[in-house]
């Protein structure tokens, strides 16, 4: 039986084709070169991208301004103080700067921006550090925390800043930059570096860093990327430009890869509360309110934390909604419902909801008045002296010279009241005492010793004060990681002879 022949399409129609195709690529480079690129004047552009680049007294001053104005904004969660920073910042110049130092090869701009960068990011985070440490608000505020959780959108916000950045430099529309600066908000995530770096947060630190860098490198990559569009390229080789766009593309990949991790752990837990508050109600059959609802996706297991308004009081609710928790989340939950048994009106439900509320305000309130006067009865100060911050559960007071306390007996009476007052963390920072001593054994410190050294690290960190320790070499090794492991970075030590002593550093380090 004859088979029919696989039927081939004729070279000559698919040669036509591709040079049609190439045809119409050819023209749309050409009128690119002609009708866009020629247009701009790029000797201009550069001129004036190395001014923004250049670092001076009034790009050092617009920093600082610009740091001390974002700070206070993050301090006092104020949306409209943060933009006012944004708008001042000059951080924008020295990064596009560096885009298009990267896209014409010229690495002597690539420093001059580079340094630049540096200065002006180092001057931001120190100042900003330096007003935490003297401000009495420390507390990590809704506007600090939205910038420690970068995730892969942030990148696609600078990306999208940033092309519109470079477009409105190239152009000539540097108006547009205004709008750029508040969508990539360069100085905010400094300040919260700063933040950081003061009340000793690395969660709070390194989260903002990410920001900040994720940022930075988006908006350089992204600027070489529409520089050498616009035809911006002088000393580079083809092969060099090959390079350098295979290099940008994998800095791109870099960064989106733990970025989008962590959008897609936001995304698991935002999924994960609408579950969980979905288990809740369905353990009242669908009859109850909820009033409130608090989730620690970072607890162990996960804590669940909801108040519930219902016609009927449920005993067993806790019991259903946590075994289904768990079930529908692949993790252990340890649930906690608070039940308020209300009328099944709805004007009931809001009477009882709001009553709620300001019950639980008012008892709040009242046990932060209680604290605060057994923290002074107990540091022997007026209460005006003692600082309770009900939102963030926490109270700092400075405590008076007690005649023959040590600095064991005022860590006893923190850890006494902290005792009674588990959900709160409390810091009683004692007057300035000799420090104990530590007993050693084999170049070891003994179990006494430890507790000697927790004590050190305690009082350092509640004085902020560095400390030195002195003594043979193999007890300095062996102490030096006691002192870390409880939280003690400010030391200094110096090996010598004599047995071991520790004291504090009135050189301030």
């Amino acid at each position: 039986m004859a088979t029919n022949p696989t039927i081939k399409p004729p070279k000559t129609a698919i040669t036509s084709a591709q040079r049609s195709f190439a045809d119409v690529l050819f023209s749309l480079r050409q009128w690119w070169r002609d009708a866009v690129v020629q247009t701009v004047d790029q000797a201009e552009v550069i001129e004036r991208r190395r001014e923004d680049c250049a670092m001076s007294s009034r790009y050092m001053f617009m920093i600082a301004m610009s740091a001390g104005i974002a700070i206070l904004g993050l301090l006092l969660s104020s949306p409209a103080v943060i933009i006012g920073a944004m708008l001042l910042s000059p951080l924008m110049g020295p990064i596009i700067g560096l885009g298009f130092a990267l896209a014409i090869g010229d690495y002597g701009w690539l420093r001059q921006s580079a340094k630049s960068l540096a200065y002006g990011s180092l001057l931001a985070v120190l100042l900003c550090a330096l007003v935490v440490l003297f401000s009495p608000l420390q507390t990590v505020t809704s506007e600090i925390a939205a910038r420690t959780r970068p995730n892969l959108f942030d990148l696609l916000v600078a990306l999208f800043s940033a092309l519109a950045g470079a477009y409105a430099m190239i152009r000539g529309r540097e108006g547009t930059i205004v709008g750029v600066a508040i969508a990539t908000a360069l100085m905010p995530p400094l300040a919260v570096v700063g933040f950081g770096l003061a009340t000793w947060n690395w969660t709070v630190f390194s989260g903002a860093l990410m920001l900040f860098v994720t940022n930075l490198m988006t908006i350089a990559l992204t600027a070489a990327l529409m520089a050498r569009l616009y035809g911006f390229r002088t000393s580079l080789s083809e092969k060099q430009t090959q390079y350098q766009n295979i290099v940008i593309v994998l800095a791109f990949v870099a960064l989106a890869v733990p970025l989008g991790f962590s959008l897609r752990k936001i995304a698991w837990e935002a999924n994960a509360s609408r579950q969980i508050q979905g288990e809740v109600m369905d353990a009242f059959g669908g009859k109850g309110r909820l009033s409130q609802l608090d989730v620690n996706f970072d607890a162990e297991p996960v804590e669940v934390a909801a108040t519930v308004l219902t016609p009927q009081i449920r005993g067993d609710a806790e019991t259903n909604a946590a075994a289904t928790m768990a079930r529908v989340l692949g993790r252990p939950v340890n649930l906690t419902i608070t039940q308020y048994q209300v009328g099944t009106s709805k004007s009931a439900a809001e009477e009882a909801q709001l009553a709620s509320v300001q019950a639980q305000e008012q008892v709040a309130r009242q046990r932060a008045q209680e604290l605060g006067q057994r923290l002074a009865l107990i540091a022997g100060v007026p209460e005006t002296e003692v600082l309770v911050d009900r939102t963030n559960r926490r109270a700092l007071v400075k405590a008076r010279e007690l005649d023959g306390a040590s600095l064991a007996a005022y860590r006893d009476l923190e850890n006494r009241i902290t005792a009674t007052e588990p959900e709160w963390r409390i810091e009683l920072v004692p007057p300035i005492r000799s420090l104990p001593r530590v007993d050693f054994a084999e170049g070891k410190p003994t179990d006494q010793g430890r507790k000697a050294l927790g004590l050190v690290a305690w009082a350092a960190a509640r004085l902020n004060m560095p400390v030195v320790i002195s003594g043979r070499q193999a007890e300095l090794d062996n102490a030096i990681p006691v002192l870390t492991e409880a939280g003690l970075t400010q030391v200094r030590a110096e090996a010598g002879r004599g047995s071991f002593a520790v004291r504090w550093d009135e050189s301030g380090g």
